[in-house]
C-alpha cells in the first residue's frame, strides 16, 4: 500500500511541476486589462464633421466589372 501511495504522489508531483514552472511572478498583474484612453465625443464628432461627403456613391464591386454596359446598334 505504501508502494502505491508514492508512485501515486511521484506521479502528482511529476504533472504538477510543468503547471508550476509555467507560472510567473508578474503574471498576475498583466492580466489586468490596460486601461483605454477616454474617448472625447466633442473631439470625434468635430474630426467626423471635418471628413468631406464623397463626391460619387462608393461601389466596392466597381473593379470588377465595367462600369456601363456595351451598347447596341
Amino acid at each position: 500500500m505504501t508502494k502505491i501511495l508514492t508512485v501515486a504522489a511521484a506521479m502528482l508531483a511529476l504533472i504538477v511541476t510543468p503547471v508550476h514552472a509555467q507560472r510567473r511572478p508578474g503574471d498576475q498583474q498583466q492580466k489586468q486589462e490596460p486601461q483605454k484612453p477616454q474617448v472625447d465625443e466633442k473631439a470625434y464628432k468635430a474630426a467626423l464633421e471635418k471628413i468631406p461627403p464623397p463626391k460619387e456613391k462608393y461601389d466596392p464591386w466597381g473593379a470588377a466589372r465595367p462600369a456601363e454596359p456595351a451598347k447596341k446598334k
